[in-house]
C-alpha cells in the first residue's frame, strides 16, 4: 500500500498501543504505509523499529498509550490537563479497525447531524434532529480547530445519564489524526466529561482508532462504560466503512456542505493549509 510522503503526515506523534497491550516478544504494527516491530524485553523496554530503518523509531508515553513518529515532529504531544485530574475514570476502550481514511473517522467524530439517525435513540432521536448554530475557528496559537457553544437533544448522553438532556459538547482537533470533545457530565454540573480518539493510519483507506474517555462517574463498571462507548463506535464504523469516496475528498464542491458542517469545513481548510495528503483524494492528484 502507499507510503506517506507529505512533511505533514509524516511529522506528527501517533498512538500505535496501550502501554498495557505490548507484551514481551516482538509483535507488528504498521503505521502511514509502513510495516513496523514492536519489541518489549523481559526488564520492560519497549523499542520500535520501522522498516527499511537502522534505528529505532522515537517513541513516547503518554494517556496510557505508546506514541511514535516517522518524521520529526517540531512539537511535543499535545497537553490534555484534564487527564491529570485524580478523581476521573480512565477508561481505555480498545482499539477498533476501520476500513476507511483515519480522516474520515475525525471528521465523522466531529459530526453532530447523523446522531438521531445513526446513533437513534442514545446520542439523538426525532424530531429532535436540527443543528443548532455553534461557533468554529482554527486557532492560529496552538494550530488547533475548535469547535464551541455546540448543544444537541440526547436521550442518552452518557451511560450514567437516567433521562434526556440537552448535551453540550466543545470539539477540540489537536493534530490531523488525533481529536477530543468535551461534553456535559451527568454528575457535576460544573466539569466536563472528556472523550479522546487517536486515529492510527495503517494505510491511506485504513486505520485504527483508540478511543479513551476521562469521566466523572463512581457508578458504573469499567465493563459498562467500554460496552457503551464500543456501541457508539460499532454503530459508526458501518457508515463509515460504507462512504464513497474512502479517501476524504479535498476538492471545492466534491461534497454539498451544510451549515451544520461548519466543523468539517474549517477540519478539512486546515488540512489544506498544513498540507495533509495522506488518506486524502489530493494524494492521486
Amino acid at each position: 500500500m502507499t507510503k506517506a510522503t507529505d512533511r505533514a503526515s509524516l511529522d506528527q506523534w501517533y498512538v500505535i498501543e496501550t502501554e498495557a497491550a505490548i507484551s514481551v516478544g516482538t509483535s507488528p504494527n504498521r503505521l502511514l504505509g509502513v510495516d513496523l516491530e514492536m519489541i518489549r524485553s523481559e526488564d520492560g523496554l519497549i523499542t520500535v523499529k520501522a522498516e527499511g530503518r537502522d534505528e529505532p523509531l522515537p517513541i513516547k508515553s503518554k494517556f496510557g498509550f505508546i506514541w511514535t513518529t516517522l518524521g520529526t515532529p517540531e512539537r511535543d504531544i499535545f497537553p490534555v490537563p484534564e487527564t491529570e485530574e485524580s478523581d476521573r475514570r480512565y477508561v481505555p476502550c480498545g482499539a477498533v479497525s476501520v476500513k476507511a481514511s483515519g480522516l474520515r473517522i475525525i471528521e465523522n467524530f466531529l459530526d453532530m447531524a447523523h446522531f438521531p439517525f445513526v446513533h437513534t435513540d442514545i446520542l439523538g432521536s426525532e424530531p429532535h434532529t436540527e443543528v443548532e448554530h455553534y461557533n468554529v475557528e482554527i486557532r492560529r496559537d496552538v494550530d488547533e480547530v475548535w469547535a464551541t457553544n455546540c448543544q444537541f437533544f440526547q436521550p442518552q448522553a452518557a451511560l450514567s445519564a437516567t433521562e434526556g438532556i440537552m448535551t453540550q459538547y466543545i470539539y477540540r482537533v489537536m493534530t490531523p489524526f488525533t481529536t477530543l470533545l468535551y461534553k456535559t457530565c451527568p454528575n457535576s454540573a460544573n466539569r466536563w466529561d472528556v472523550i479522546c480518539l487517536f486515529v492510527q493510519p495503517l494505510d491511506p483507506d485504513r486505520c485504527r482508532a483508540h478511543p479513551v474517555m476521562y469521566l466523572i462517574d463512581d457508578v458504573s463498571t469499567t465493563s459498562e462504560l467500554i460496552q457503551f462507548q464500543q456501541l457508539i463506535f460499532l454503530q459508526d464504523r458501518i457508515i463509515l466503512e460504507n462512504q464513497r469516496p474512502v479517501l476524504l475528498p479535498m476538492e471545492p464542491r466534491s461534497e454539498i456542505p451544510t451549515r451544520a458542517d461548519a466543523s468539517s469545513i474549517a477540519y478539512r481548510r486546515w488540512l489544506k493549509e498544513k498540507g495533509v495528503t495522506y488518506g486524502t483524494s489530493l494524494m492521486a492528484a
